[in-house]
């Protein structure tokens, strides 16, 4: 294990303490567990990126027209796809 010195501001020093107390952890222990979860959500967007890179836009248009409309509509709202939503919305309106 690495030891690693630190300078913080007093204001931000005094939060940890308060936090790492709240949470019955020493101040060490809180950093550690800090640092980890900037890491792995780092990490996480980054494989995340990487992976979208090597989708395939063919076959996720394929597994989508599988779902039901209402789920399809929620996929193209989450990818900022408009004009794809409210044709979608028309299939909805059109089916009731």
């Amino acid at each position: 294990m690495k030891k690693l010195s630190v300078r913080l501001p007093d204001s931000l020093h005094r939060q940890l303490k308060e936090l790492a107390e709240k949470e019955g952890i020493s101040i060490n222990q809180f950093v550690s567990s800090a640092v980890g979860e900037k890491v792995a959500a780092l990490m996480t967007v980054e494989y995340l990126t990487d992976r979208g890179r090597r989708g395939s836009r063919e076959k996720f248009e394929a597994v989508l027209s599988k779902v039901p409309s209402q789920e399809r509509f929620r996929a193209r709202a989450a990818l900022g796809s408009p004009a794809e939503g409210l044709q979608l919305l028309d299939e909805l309106d059109s089916n009731e």
